[in-house]
């Protein structure tokens, strides 16, 4: 079993419950176990600023799916819940499933990057991960509480 790190977040059509939707079917994942799930964050919006805050989440999960089985899983699920990806980047959605960390692998694909590729830059990626795992390093030894420390989470709140 692998340990993953996944990031949810939704801010349409009721985010509360399409993050619970999502947990909900990713507990029904094929060799997958979710073994922790953080507090759920409101957290304004990470690109243009006229869109609802969002929730955002981190799970963990212990699976032997590959990498890419995972994200094939994820985007399904994502596509269930009426996601529609669209040209514009950080807009709004019902869903939004990121695989942020997969053990110790580095990964740099066309379809998938890890460590996620922007995760250093995103407090609300960053600090539900430490909820669930306050030690968690990074493949090249960098602590995610460092990263944390370096951004501004003034604004995440309890959702």
């Amino acid at each position: 079993m692998t340990r993953v790190y996944l990031a949810l977040g939704s801010n349409l059509a009721e985010p509360l419950n399409q993050v619970q939707a999502a947990l909900r079917a990713l507990d029904r994942l094929p060799h997958t176990q979710r073994s922790a799930t953080s507090s759920f964050y409101r957290t304004p919006p990470y690109g243009p600023p006229d869109q609802p805050d969002f929730l955002n989440a981190v799970v963990a999960l212990d699976t032997t799916l590959t990498p890419l089985a995972l994200l094939e899983h994820t985007q399904h699920i994502e596509q269930q819940q009426g996601r529609e990806r669209k040209a514009e980047r950080w807009g709004p959605r019902t869903l939004d499933l990121d695989l942020l960390l997969f053990g110790n692998l580095q990964l740099n694909t066309p379809r998938l990057t890890l460590p996620h590729y922007d995760m250093h830059n995103r407090a609300f990626m960053l600090l539900p991960l430490i909820e669930i795992a306050p030690e968690i390093t990074l493949p090249d030894g960098t602590k995610a509480t460092e990263l944390l420390a370096r951004l501004d989470a003034s604004t995440i709140r309890y959702w």
